[in-house]
């Protein structure tokens, strides 16, 4: 064991800590969140499907009016370049008519579904140019890294599944797809699409059904890839909270800052009691504003003797009561009225203050 040496650096870059808020709220801000695009496919897929289910008659009959109308009038209109114009223009409108329902739908469940997944999030930065793309090491190790052995075995997963249940399904139709080899075209093509539109239903729910386990994995692989180590959170801590040394001078200001506006309302008070020379309070009280003397200033040692200083610069009364001073000083703060207790001997200087500044 002595020869053995333990770095206890090296445990510190391990990424073993959950992200803080701010580690979450930057990568969210880069557009990386925790979404398995699975369940948009689940989603556009389930809903275009439940449209062409409740909407089949509509769309059939819209597709045959646009049949009927190509051949039976388009067909013997005379071919001019106006005509022709005219033609494709009314053709490309009916077909937008038919087309928009379900693109509208699908473009509403693409969104519902990153809605339900991320929440709003608006950012540019995925789109930037990373040159980290470009290298072909990087893409080496993406391409052989575990991340892609599991997107191929979830790949494999979902064509396996999703094949089960449409073959199931057809199996189960199996009497019915024979049987349409007698009936009538027309009867033939609605069997198809129903058919169709029922193999869709299923395999959307069947994926739908995956991509809730693809979600929570890509969660998981979110969180383990943004993990921090104790060092990091370290330095963000730094980050945000500033510097320790930068801290202390700012503190330091602000209590400068303090003290400048406290020395400033010393010559606006009534008087000011002293220890004589560890404590000083300086007090104001204006009759009909204040329900009770308030302290503008106090101090000890070097700041108690700066208070008297500028008490006796500007004409001040400066009262010594010991015990008076350092009950002020260790009861109350400056801008607080002083405590019932205190009112008699507060009243008493006061009335002692009034009646030297009447015989000035």
């Amino acid at each position: 064991m002595n020869g053995l040496r333990l770095d206890l650096q090296f445990f510190a870059e391990e990424k073993t800590e959950k992200a803080t808020p701010r580690k979450r709220q930057e990568v969210r801000e880069k557009g990386q969140v925790a979404k398995s695009a699975d369940i948009n496919t689940a989603m556009v897929m389930l809903v275009v499907f439940l449209v062409l289910f409740f909407s089949g008659t509509y769309y059939k009959e819209k597709m045959l009016h646009l049949l009927s109308q190509s051949f039976e009038q388009y067909a013997r209109a005379d071919l001019t370049i106006d005509s022709v114009h005219l033609l494709f223009i009314n053709w490309l409108k009916n077909t937008a008519l038919i087309i928009a329902p379900v693109f509208c739908a699908a473009v509403a469940a693409a969104c519902l579904a990153n809605f339900l997944q991320v929440g709003f999030l608006f950012t540019t930065e995925p789109l930037k140019m990373d040159w980290n793309r470009l290298n072909p090491i990087q893409g080496l190790k993406r391409i052989i890294s575990l991340r892609a052995v599991v997107e191929l075995l979830k790949s494999l997963l979902k064509i396996g599944i999703v094949g089960m249940v449409t073959f199931a399904l057809l199996w189960l139709q199996l009497d019915h797809i024979l049987s349409l080899t007698t009936k009538s075209l027309s009867a033939t093509l609605s069997s198809l699409a129903s058919l169709t539109v029922k193999m869709g239903l299923y395999a959307s729910v069947a994926l739908l059904f995956l991509a809730i386990f693809d979600y929570l994995y890509q969660r998981f692989d979110f969180e383990k890839n943004i993990r921090m180590s104790k060092q990091d959170i370290k330095d963000e801590y730094k980050k945000t909270e500033g510097d320790p040394l930068i801290k202390s001078k700012m503190k330091q200001k602000q209590r400068e800052m303090a003290m400048k506006r406290m020395m400033q309302e010393v010559p606006k008070a009534d008087v000011v009691i002293t220890n004589p020379t560890h404590y000083a309070v300086a007090l104001k009280y204006e009759d009909g504003k204040m329900d009770a003397p308030m302290v503008v200033a106090k101090g000890a040692d070097y700041v108690a003797l700066k208070i008297k200083q500028l008490a006796k610069e500007h004409d001040v009364v400066t009262v010594e009561n010991r015990p008076l001073a350092q009950a002020l000083y260790r009861q109350t703060e400056i801008g607080d009225m002083i405590p019932e207790e205190f009112f008699k001997a507060v009243a008493e200087i006061l009335a002692y203050v009034y009646r030297l500044k009447r015989k000035v």
